[in-house]
């Protein structure tokens, strides 16, 4: 899968443990309804995004998680993750997204016999 979009935000690596390292980056689709999308890159992906810059524009491949997690009352909880695994610029930097506007009613010309 993919997701295009301007890059809004690029966090600092994050190390959780001596094995596992993560980094989000935030990238807002063009879309007539912009979503920011927090995309996760873990171990040695989270460089790849030292070469890159709030305002570009992106393509980045992903794969969703999932995992379920049993807290300590018994009860499952579920998790999605997007994560990150190839990202390359596809233009400059961006333009702001369009702006769409509601279009005003049209008057009706009515000349009929109708009682409502």
């Amino acid at each position: 899968m993919k997701v295009n979009g301007t890059i809004k935000v690029i966090f600092a690596t994050n190390v959780v443990s001596d094995k596992f390292s993560k980094r989000d980056l935030v990238v807002t689709t063009a879309d007539m309804y912009p979503q920011d999308i927090l995309i996760q890159f873990t171990q040695d992906k989270c460089n790849v995004l030292d070469s890159y810059n709030a305002g570009e524009v992106v393509e980045v491949d992903i794969n969703l998680r999932g995992r379920e997690w049993i807290n300590p009352q018994g009860e499952a909880k579920y998790f999605t993750t997007i994560e990150g695994w190839k990202i390359a610029k596809v233009g400059s930097v961006a333009q702001a997204p369009p702006q769409y506007k509601a279009q005003p009613a049209q008057a009706v010309d009515v000349d009929d016999d109708l009682p409502f």
